[in-house]
């Protein structure tokens, strides 16, 4: 009866470290494609992966004040600093390497999409985002951040 309970539990436990250690993968600092900004990609509510903005190449306009999400729909977002700015929300894991069911936000455009990420190495993410269907899309490479 002691072994079997001893098995049950190593079995959880193997278990329970395996899925933590998968979803530490894809956590930490990622440069953009374009290197102009780092995304900190992080756990947030409910197991799911979010990421936000931590660092831009360029965080000030012309003037000296923050760059802004002026490109938003929603007007009253208009003042939001795009540094800090989450980007990245409600990633599931559904695979070994892949996380899906999440959306990424453009600054540039203010436009909202669907989005899969893909580890590819343990330095390389590829990020795609969509409308509908995951063929109707861009993917970028984004490299891990020292």
């Amino acid at each position: 009866m002691y072994l079997k309970h001893l098995i049950i539990l190593s079995i959880a436990f193997i278990s329970t470290i395996s899925v933590f250690a998968q979803n530490e993968s894809v956590k930490g600092e990622w440069y953009t494609a374009d290197k102009e900004a780092k995304i900190k990609i992080y756990e947030c509510d409910n197991d799911e992966i979010c990421g936000k903005v931590v660092w831009l190449k360029e965080p000030n306009e012309e003037d000296g004040s923050p760059k802004k999400d002026v490109n938003n729909p929603d007007e009253d977002k208009h003042d939001n600093p795009i540094l800090g700015m989450d980007l990245l929300k409600g990633f599931e894991k559904t695979d070994d390497k892949l996380w899906e069911n999440g959306t990424i936000y453009d600054p540039n455009n203010g436009k909202t999409y669907k989005c899969k990420l893909t580890l590819v190495e343990e330095d390389l993410l590829e990020v795609r985002g969509f409308i509908g269907f995951s063929f109707l899309g861009r993917t970028e490479e984004w490299t891990r951040a020292e």
